[in-house]
């Protein structure tokens, strides 16, 4: 019988390191461009609205109507305002107001004939959650189009 020591532990390993998960490299996320809308309000208006609008209605067969952009009474009540007027051939006139300067601020639009005062003003755009420069333009075009205003109606 052979006396014999038991055998030396191995000496402990470290666990196997595990390889880094390789990972796809970073792709340059391209930064979205600001919406049109996130434009400052006058800015927004005189250089985006007032051509767009001329532009769409110009579509509909009709003359050139001249557009303005300023801050003044609102038509009917006479509290300040930022609107965007129009006249048409035929002393046709309308606003669209904006109660602040802020394309989802509360609007009016106000129509007059005849060269007359407008006498009411109604809500515009009051159920849109998100406001954006085509909304107001095809749904002002709609509007004035529906009062017979513009092409050959």
């Amino acid at each position: 019988m052979t006396n014999s020591a038991p055998p030396a532990p191995e000496p402990a390993q470290a666990p196997a390191a595990t390889a880094p998960a390789t990972t796809a490299p970073a792709t340059a996320v391209k930064a979205k461009p600001p919406a049109l809308e996130d434009r400052p309000f006058d800015e927004f208006v005189s250089q985006l609205l007032l051509p767009a609008l001329s532009r769409e209605m110009e579509a509909y067969g009709g003359s050139t109507p001249n557009l303005s952009f300023e801050q003044g009474p609102m038509p009917v009540v006479g509290s300040p305002c930022w609107m965007v007027q129009g006249a048409l051939p035929g002393e046709r006139r309308f606003w669209l107001c904006f109660t602040a300067a802020d394309i989802s601020a509360a609007k009016t639009l106000a129509v007059s004939e005849g060269g007359g005062e407008p006498s009411l003003l109604e809500s515009f755009l009051i159920d849109e959650r998100k406001i954006t420069l085509a909304l107001i333009v095809s749904r002002l075009v709609q509007r004035l189009n529906g009062q017979k205003w513009l092409g050959p109606n």
